[in-house]
């Protein structure tokens, strides 16, 4: 599968126009599967609207990013971020989530490959704890867009929001093992960018 995922910062006055334009282009696009939301509240560098477009093939997926430009581009937005990347989701849970979470991150350049594997493996660890996860995906952006150079995305369906702010966010293999990555006064810190976490409400199966 080949994902894009898109954290549009919008004007206020114009994000309905905005979600009405954006829901019909994720129509026309022919997506395996899509999300166009208003972001939740507790986002943080996630933007207003939340885009999430899934493709059974790389080709399809540009044919709809060109299409989505003019929109991307429209004036009342005033900051895009986002990441483009292929692979395939884990569903541990037959029952389906109601929250869509993204989050994107940059790990340093020049941090060698064996502490990558290492960080992705323990962040893949986590669906194993934390029993609101529904689905989730780890995945390396081809392409980042935004504030930063993004180079994975990691993303999860929760049971709901709370169980993306409380049994996730507060769970001990969270703030015990993983912040440690994320953490500037520990040493072994390889993600210094601001990330960008986002989610919103999903109706139907994202990560499938």
């Amino acid at each position: 599968m080949f994902s894009v995922t898109r954290l549009l910062d919008v004007v206020e006055d114009e994000r309905d126009r905005m979600l009405t334009a954006l829901r019909a282009a994720a129509r026309d696009a022919q997506a395996s599967r899509s999300v166009v939301q208003p972001t939740l509240p507790g986002a943080r560098n996630g933007g207003d609207i939340l885009l999430h477009l899934r493709f059974d093939a790389e080709a399809r997926a540009r044919l709809a990013l060109r299409r989505f430009a003019p929109l991307l581009t429209d004036r009342s937005v005033t900051r895009v971020n986002g990441a483009n990347y292929r692979g395939r989701p884990v569903r541990p849970s037959q029952t389906p989530g109601t929250v869509y979470r993204a989050l994107l991150l940059r790990v340093a350049s020049g941090t060698p490959a064996a502490i990558v594997a290492r960080f992705e493996r323990e962040l893949s660890s986590m669906p194993r704890y934390v029993s609101s996860i529904r689905a989730w995906q780890l995945s390396r952006a081809s392409e980042g867009v935004g504030t930063s150079a993004w180079t994975h995305v990691f993303e999860q369906e929760f049971s709901d929001v709370d169980g993306l702010l409380g049994p996730y966010l507060m769970h001990p293999i969270h703030w015990a093992v993983v912040d440690r990555w994320f953490d500037p006064e520990c040493p072994d810190v390889i993600v210094h960018d601001r990330v960008c976490h986002s989610f919103c409400d999903s109706h139907d199966p994202v990560l499938a």
